[in-house]
């Protein structure tokens, strides 16, 4: 299944207020640690920042793809 990149960011934003909303109560009831919770929150950041932009240069990473591919045929 394809996804597009929007729907990915979309998810991508909705799983980081997700956790921004869920970590501190488990850091208050010790079941996280705090440092975890951050680690966990930067690095779907770095996705969300990737994803974003990727969205912008798809066109020109995609033609780059196709123009290596016809170059090896």
């Amino acid at each position: 299944m394809k996804l597009s990149l929007a729907s990915q960011i979309a998810c991508v934003r909705r799983e980081i207020t997700q956790r921004r909303r869920v970590y501190p109560r488990l850091v208050a009831t010790r079941k996280m640690r705090q440092v975890e919770a951050d680690r966990h929150v930067d690095e779907m950041e770095a996705v969300l920042a990737t994803l974003e932009w990727l969205q912008p240069n798809e066109a020109g990473i995609r033609a780059f793809v196709e123009a290596r591919r016809e170059a090896r045929s």
